[in-house]
């Protein structure tokens, strides 16, 4: 009862149901909320501070950028939507934080579209190699299959294209990248797509943040060519799969266009059938099948993988453990 009473006590002023309020629309930084809220740093950090210990924000780090949003899990999310229902609608204050959102929206859509025209053309010279990018996608779906109520993971997410394909049903979507310019094409896209339930962190795939066995479906699109070690991305990805869950890699067949080695930095020149499945037996998974959708000269292939039997049940006793703690 004390934490619920602390977490109301938090929620009870002013200028932190206003926080709450845009930053349950997207994540922010401090200087974007200072903007829309329109009161110092300091003072915002404060609130922001409370609320964050009061587990009703979530602070996340990206370079030297601090993002805040609301939580999608946990005692502080139950908590959040139905003080924010309470709120009217027609509140004069409320109605222009949002109006001073959409101008961080838009500003944010300029730079991410600014960004995205300047390399078009790189990125529509690779497409132009392989089958139509909505057949890759269809088949997508279909490899990955329901994820209603499910999490997904995706590794390398770039433009965010790929949570927007799948994140639309699934509880919570997350996207890693390195890259911050891209980090901003993904945030855009999503906020264009009204994908509250899906977030981006900028996060090695050597060393994902999160705990063994916490996502559903991992998926790696068009990433591992990148990778000085693939074996270890797809180890690092198979550590975060939940049991039961379902490892997908969409990548290129072995090729021999080797410009794309020396004009887009791609470390691989594709795979084969082989070298994939040891690495997923390696990394304690079963494969499954494969999709091949030729193109021309380009061949994408869609792996797929789940936990061994004794993978899963590994994992199970570890997480009974935890709860008996």
């Amino acid at each position: 009862m004390e934490q619920v009473l602390a977490r109301l006590r938090a929620a009870a002023e002013a200028t932190r149901l206003r926080l709450l309020a845009i930053c349950a629309e997207c994540e922010l930084t401090v200087s974007e909320i200072t903007q829309i809220i329109g009161q110092s740093q300091p003072r915002v950090s404060r609130h922001l501070k409370l609320l964050c210990e009061a587990g009703l924000l979530v602070r996340f780090r990206e370079g030297t950028w601090v993002f805040y949003r609301t939580p999608h899990s946990g005692p502080g999310a139950d908590l959040v939507q139905p003080v924010l229902d309470l709120l009217p609608k027609d509140d004069e204050t409320l109605a222009l934080d949002r109006a001073r959102l959409d101008q961080v929206k838009a500003e944010r859509e300029k730079i991410a579209t600014e960004y995205f025209r300047a390399n078009a053309e790189d990125w529509d010279r690779i497409r132009s190699l392989h089958v139509d990018e909505a057949v890759v996608e269809k088949a997508l779906l279909e490899a990955v299959g329901d994820l209603t109520g499910g999490r997904i993971l995706d590794v390398g997410t770039g433009t965010g294209r790929i949570l927007e394909l799948l994140g639309r049903n699934a509880e919570e979507g997350v996207g890693v990248d390195m890259s911050r310019e891209m980090l901003a094409v993904a945030r855009a896209r999503l906020q264009r797509a009204d994908l509250s339930n899906c977030l981006v962190r900028q996060a090695d795939m050597y060393q994902l943040p999160y705990p063994g066995g916490m996502f559903d479906v991992v998926t790696l699109h068009q990433v591992l060519h990148f990778a000085e070690k693939p074996e270890a991305a797809l180890a690092e990805a198979a550590r975060v799969l939940a049991p039961g869950g379902k490892l997908v890699i969409v990548d290129f067949a072995q090729h021999e266009q080797e410009e794309l080695r020396e004009e887009h930095a791609h470390r691989r020149l594709g795979f084969d059938d082989g070298s994939i499945n040891d690495w997923f037996r390696a990394s304690g998974l079963e494969p499954g099948n494969v999709v091949s959708l030729p193109g021309k000269p380009l061949t994408v292939r869609i792996w797929m993988a789940r936990p061994t039997s004794t993978q899963t049940a590994d994992k199970s006793q570890r997480n009974s453990e935890k709860a008996a703690e």
